[in-house]
């Protein structure tokens, strides 16, 4: 019974590993649980010892190959430093993402973190016409006068607030929650678009609609405008769907410093594990310096703040 267990056990790691490494995640429940491969890789590590234990040696061999397959896909996102690509020399620009749920996390709170890290660029979920209200009275008006802002009630309201000017570039509307575009102006760098992201989650009866959204997203463009995306994509870098969106020319941030498997999303619950949805994907093009992640009361999301370093102009 023993050798019968551990052999299911690795024959579930091996699957998730061709699974993961493929791409192969379809339908619920696989989209949703992928996004919990650290934790699979973790767990593969320890079914190598319990086989070896067991002087079961051929199910020790099979787990140590979905082991090894699972932590290269997992371990470089918890590699790394600031990056510095050529011709990054230009003007830095700090960007701060958070989802308030359902706008209930603290405004005072997310408006002092916003000033204590001299965000330039603070892209808000889930903003309710009341949070909208609240985030002004906390001082967000006069710390980022600029934004292009859609507050609705629900989980569906978004926007981006900017202390220097934001030229209104798009809304995408063809996702459940519209996703504001806008181009801060920098001098010294040439203009570069931030959108606000949130498609749905990838729950039971959302899965197709999750994958249209995420591929709503406008691609980079190595050879013209520079682009960056900030917000709760309801994605990990295990999702086939976001490394599509990340193919097209960006990285992701936290992941290019280092700190890629820092949970985002749940915060302050015992289950599930937390893994991280919430990035700001820059254009290759941009330099990371670093990339912090921050507690906002009233809200299960982590935010996001990613320190870039622009092309100069």
């Amino acid at each position: 019974m023993r050798a019968l267990a551990v052999w299911l056990l690795v024959a579930a790691c091996l699957g998730w590993a061709v699974v993961r490494l493929l791409g192969l995640e379809r339908g619920f429940p696989l989209v949703p649980l992928v996004a919990f491969t650290p934790f699979v890789a973790a767990g593969a590590a320890a079914i190598v010892l319990v086989a070896l234990v067991l002087r079961q040696r051929a199910a020790a061999l099979v787990a140590t190959v979905a082991t090894l397959v699972l932590v290269a896909v997992v371990a470089p996102r918890a590699l790394g430093g600031p990056s510095e690509p050529e011709g990054a020399t230009g003007p830095r620009l700090r960007v701060l993402t958070a989802n308030m749920r359902f706008g209930n996390g603290s405004a005072e709170a997310l408006v002092a973190l916003a000033r204590r890290t001299r965000a330039d660029v603070l892209s808000v979920q889930e903003l309710t016409p009341d949070l909208a209200i609240r985030l002004d009275e906390a001082g967000l008006a006069e710390l980022m006068p600029s934004r292009i802002s859609e507050p609705q009630p629900g989980g569906s309201g978004m926007a981006l607030y900017s202390r220097v000017p934001l030229e209104p570039t798009a809304v995408i509307r063809r996702s459940k929650n519209p996703m504001p575009v806008g181009s801060p102006r920098l001098e010294g760098a040439p203009p570069v678009d931030i959108v606000a992201v949130h498609p749905v989650p990838p729950m039971r009866t959302r899965v197709r609609e999750w994958r249209a959204n995420l591929r709503v997203l406008p691609p980079a463009t190595p050879d013209g405008r520079l682009r960056i995306l900030a917000g709760d994509f309801n994605a990990t870098l295990d999702h086939a769907e976001l490394r599509r969106v990340l193919d097209t020319g960006y990285e992701d941030a936290a992941a290019e410093v280092g700190a890629g498997l820092h949970g985002t999303w749940p915060r302050g619950r015992r289950f599930p594990p937390p893994v991280a949805i919430d990035h700001i994907l820059a254009d290759e093009r941009c330099g990371v310096r670093a990339v912090s992640i921050h507690t906002i009361p009233g809200t299960d999301h982590r935010a996001v703040l990613a320190e870039l370093t622009l092309p100069r102009s």
